[in-house]
């Protein structure tokens, strides 16, 4: 019997992409579209020289129900003499100490996985099972949130070593797939749920699209693909900016008439790979930064401080992207004014002005107290929370920028974390009554500093 949908966009993206087939890792959650990804690629894959090698991971999120897709893997990979490799992650803990988003946490360590078994088992590719419905809902979600082309463009079909065969496949065409060939699966609970924002696109924004146009979702990922290539072109033409520009160490300078006399569309991308050449990511820069930064060229002599450690400076007619000085942990000592940064400590026993108050040295307690910028992963418990949560964190429900977060004095009683500036005291560290230890905290400026 012949199949009337043999998913002919997924066929021939992996023959463009892999004439000679090869050894290639499937990521597999054991739902509907990874279950199909797997299928397509033991039939008709095996056909065409590919042999797959099926890879899962337990993000510990669902309990029993992620054991039980685990186990549902495993199994359907020894009925098919598929070989198959597991990996495991507490997501919520590495939330919790790097101040990521569950949904970040959770994609940090699967690809950590992914990378780490493709390697192992000597894959020349890792395919996952996006598809075109996950890819207009990203798009959409991009446009909400405020993006330029690079986001509207989605989710790219090769990145890397990491390929998307289903990209301009849509998720009703994979259920066909699935009930012509009897592919079984197991369905995530939590995707009928609408609290996360991808849910709500899915279940209530994407059918009324569709409504509105039957092919809502292929317009929009052939619209994606589109900008995507814009965005490409783009890029190439921004670097072109920067071939006069001189790279040193971890930072980079280039001609202010060079990005000035550019259009400002290119001029902002140069900028951004700027600061990318610089910060070895692109992640956390914003639109406000280029825009700092461009300011900058225009107007003289000054200096705009951004993330990762970085600062934008104009001397004449060149404006460099690079690290500022690290700043380091030092000691405080009794009625020692200390300059740390922008900022100006005294340890004092006595509360006077403005600062942070720790409680006072118990019996046989010899506590060194020192300042400097808080470590990754450091936690405070402030008073009335349940629980400590990380500086980063913390900076985030502030709106504290990552500009800002490494500057802010962080103080440290024997090496622990007692408090940070503008964050609070930890509640192992607050005074009992008098007499405390006070850090008397002044934020320097120009002014005050002449």
């Amino acid at each position: 019997m012949t199949m009337t949908n043999e998913l002919p966009s997924a066929r021939a993206f992996l023959r463009e992409h892999f004439p000679e087939g090869g050894r290639v890792l499937c990521a597999v959650s054991g739902g509907m579209d990874s279950m199909c990804l797997l299928a397509l690629l033991d039939t008709w894959g095996r056909r065409m020289g590919f042999v797959p090698v099926a890879a899962h991971f337990n993000h510990r999120l669902r309990g029993a129900a992620a054991d039980r897709d685990e186990a549902f893997v495993r199994d359907c990979c020894g009925e098919r003499g598929i070989p198959f490799a597991a990996g495991r992650g507490d997501t919520r803990a590495l939330a919790a100490s790097e101040g990521l988003s569950v949904e970040e946490a959770a994609r940090k360590l699967r690809y950590a996985f992914l990378e780490e078994t493709a390697d192992r088992e000597q894959c020349c590719a890792i395919l996952t099972a996006h598809h075109a419905d996950d890819n207009a809902e990203t798009v959409l979600l991009n446009l909400i949130r405020g993006t330029g082309s690079a986001g509207l463009a989605g989710i790219p079909q090769v990145r890397g070593n990491i390929y998307r065969p289903f990209l301009r496949t849509g998720r009703e065409q994979l259920a066909a797939y699935a009930a012509a060939h009897g592919i079984p699966h197991v369905e995530d609970e939590t995707n009928e749920l609408d609290g996360a924002a991808r849910n709500v696109l899915r279940h209530q924004v994407l059918p009324v699209l569709r409504e509105l146009n039957g092919r809502a979702v292929e317009n929009i990922s052939a619209a994606a693909g589109i900008l995507s290539r814009e965005s490409e072109g783009m890029e190439r033409l921004a670097a072109g900016l920067l071939e006069q520009a001189a790279f040193a160490g971890d930072g980079v300078s280039v001609s202010c008439r060079t990005l000035l006399e550019a259009p400002p569309a290119l001029a902002e991308r140069a900028v951004m790979q700027m600061l990318a050449a610089a910060a070895g990511r692109r992640k956390d820069f914003t639109a406000a930064h280029m825009a700092a930064v461009l300011d900058l060229a225009g107007r003289g002599a000054g200096e705009v401080t951004l993330p990762y450690g970085l600062a934008a400076r104009r001397e004449g007619d060149t404006l460099s992207v690079s690290r500022r000085e690290t700043m380091q942990r030092a000691e405080l000592r009794l009625n020692t004014p200390l300059r740390w940064g922008d900022y100006t400590l005294t340890l004092l026993d006595r509360r006077e002005g403005e600062g942070l108050a720790l409680r006072g040295r118990r019996a046989g307690e010899n506590r060194a107290v020192t300042v400097g910028p808080a470590a990754p992963g450091d936690r405070l418990t402030l008073p009335g929370a349940r629980g400590g949560r990380s500086v980063k964190r913390l900076c985030v429900d502030r709106h504290i920028g990552l500009d800002q977060r490494g500057r802010l004095p962080a103080i440290y009683a024997d090496g622990r974390l007692a408090a940070v500036w503008r964050l609070g005291v930890d509640a192992e560290y607050l005074p009992e009554g008098e007499p405390c230890r006070f850090i008397q905290i002044i934020k320097e400026t120009e002014e005050s500093s002449t």
